[in-house]
């Protein structure tokens, strides 16, 4: 067993309570700690990706209680890149949350945003539904706290509709878990594909029932129409900080989609294969739309960075719903650029709104205001990005995923609806960037606003992000190389569970 495979839980595990218990009132200490927590996750990340990228599946198991009976941590090219995509997102969201003040506001900042970290990397890593649920309710109350840090009654008012929400979400998920679980026997997601592969006739039903209701418990994470509409209120109305992080919470739900439908109900599920899947495409499609349409009606800034998240999560989930190793790959390409480049979006949105008072983030002229040169060519290639325009990655990924659905059934309805909200959000982001940078209004002198903390470093982090999407353009061979033998062990129908099951079937 590979201990390292701990490490990105218990990194956050031990430094979260250490900060929450003692650190509180030291801010100079908890930003050090956190910076170190962030940079440390990264290259545990960086190390575990490339040992997965050997095609290894790694397992550990806690307390040498072996699946499906103890508790497993899988490592795999999936859930190694997971873990990387967060660490590249995280540890410039907390560069901006210190650079901005935002950790200021409130004692208990650092300890949630570890918190979220801990929920994140668990959920990516275990073997069982029942874990999964575990770290999904830790990342769920640490973002309770991150949504509402800060104060506000807009943002409280949006923080009990997403706790609600949540709530209903987890209920569901425990109804799901003991449907599967009262048909399977079990509760670990490589032994429940093959309880659910050899399960008589009679169970069908009762399985069928609990797969689909956990892959809609999925989409209501992934912000899947029509369970999305929780999402642009409640992205809108955070800090920016914390919308960016919060980026990767959808992709949570994507990944879990993935997940949980090739091993349950993968190829070798006989009669229920690929059973909860048909709806996925159509309600992906309903999503990209939508998402797009919202960015279009937007009249604020930080609202086109929310619904932009929603429509990125439909072009996502369009190509994950094919289930064919080409789309997966192209999925699974696109996947880091949407975090990025929607968290790019909200920081930029951010200090857009800090530089024109009472001006905002509204998609309306206002007079001159500071560093708009900058911002301006900053605003530009985030659109870009977001947009899927070259040369930024979005372009690359979207064409990976026009590649790989073409000729499959229901391909040509992705290719009109990408195209189309391509142009949608082209238009959207047009409108929006000549009414904040190129119209004003005439006044003498720039607007008055309080001035933003540490200008130059925020316009640096928002820099760094778009840098790591032209990085992921320029190495786009390695990566898509990467991406193809990930997609093709997702499918492999043994890999996975011989991995994790073979150490118990030896010792029976």
């Amino acid at each position: 067993m590979n201990p390292w495979l701990v490490a990105p839980i218990l990194i956050p595990a031990l430094l979260a309570p250490l900060m929450l218990l003692f650190l509180r009132h030291r801010l100079v200490i908890s930003r050090t700690l956190s910076v170190g927590a962030c940079l440390a996750m990264l290259a545990v990340g960086c190390g575990l990706m490339a040992q997965a990228a050997s095609g290894q599946i790694d397992v550990y198991a806690m307390g040498d209680w072996m699946a499906p009976f103890g508790i497993v941590l899988v490592l795999d090219r999936l859930s190694a890149l997971m873990l990387v995509t967060t660490a590249v997102l995280a540890l410039p969201v907390m560069a901006y949350a210190i650079a901005s003040g935002l950790d200021r506001k409130g004692w208990h900042f650092h300890p949630l945003f570890q918190f979220q970290l801990l929920g994140l990397n668990g959920a990516f890593l275990t073997g069982d539904l029942f874990n999964l649920f575990v770290f999904f309710e830790v990342l769920l109350i640490a973002s309770y706290g991150l949504m509402l840090h800060g104060g506000g009654a807009a943002r409280l008012k949006a923080g009990v509709q997403y706790v609600v929400v949540n709530l209903v979400g987890s209920t569901l998920f425990l109804v799901a878990v003991g449907l599967l679980y009262g048909a399977t026997g079990t509760l670990n997601m490589a032994h429940m594909g093959e309880r659910v592969a050899q399960a008589p006739a009679g169970d069908h039903a009762l399985i069928l029932a609990g797969g689909l209701l956990m892959v809609a418990v999925f989409g209501l994470k992934a912000a899947l129409v029509p369970l999305h509409f929780w999402l642009p209120r409640t992205y809108a109305s955070t800090s920016a900080p914390t919308a960016a992080l919060f980026a990767i919470m959808t992709k949570v739900g994507a990944y879990c989609i993935l997940r949980f439908t090739t091993t349950v109900f993968g190829e070798g599920a006989g009669e229920l294969a690929w059973a909860p899947g048909p709806w996925l495409l159509p309600a992906a499609l309903a999503t990209l739309l939508l998402g797009f349409i919202g960015v279009l009606g937007a009249r604020r800034l930080r609202k086109m960075a929310a619904y932009a998240v929603v429509g990125s999560m439909g072009t996502l989930l369009c190509a994950l719903a094919m289930f064919t190793p080409e789309s997966t790959a192209a999925a699974l390409y696109y996947l880091p650029h949407s975090t990025l480049s929607a968290a790019a979006l909200f920081l930029l949105a951010d200090m857009i709104a800090a530089r024109r008072g009472d001006y905002g983030d509204t998609l309306a002229p206002s007079p001159p205001f500071a560093q708009a040169g900058v911002l301006s060519g900053l605003f530009f290639l985030t659109a870009i990005a977001v947009v899927g325009l070259p040369p930024l990655s979005g372009f690359p990924g979207k064409l990976l995923i026009l590649d790989a659905v073409r000729g499959t059934t229901g391909g040509w309805w992705v290719w009109g609806f990408i195209l189309g909200t391509t142009v949608i959000s082209l238009l959207a982001f047009a409108r929006a960037g000549s009414a904040i940078f190129w119209k004003s209004v005439v006044t003498e002198g720039e607007v008055k606003a309080s001035a933003p903390v540490a200008p130059q470093a925020s316009a640096a982090i928002v820099a760094a992000l778009l840098a790591a999407l032209a990085a992921l353009t320029i190495a786009g061979g390695p990566v898509t190389g990467y991406l193809n033998a990930t997609a093709a062990q997702i499918y492999d129908v043994q890999a996975y569970p011989d991995a994790v099951l073979d150490e118990s079937r030896a010792a029976r």
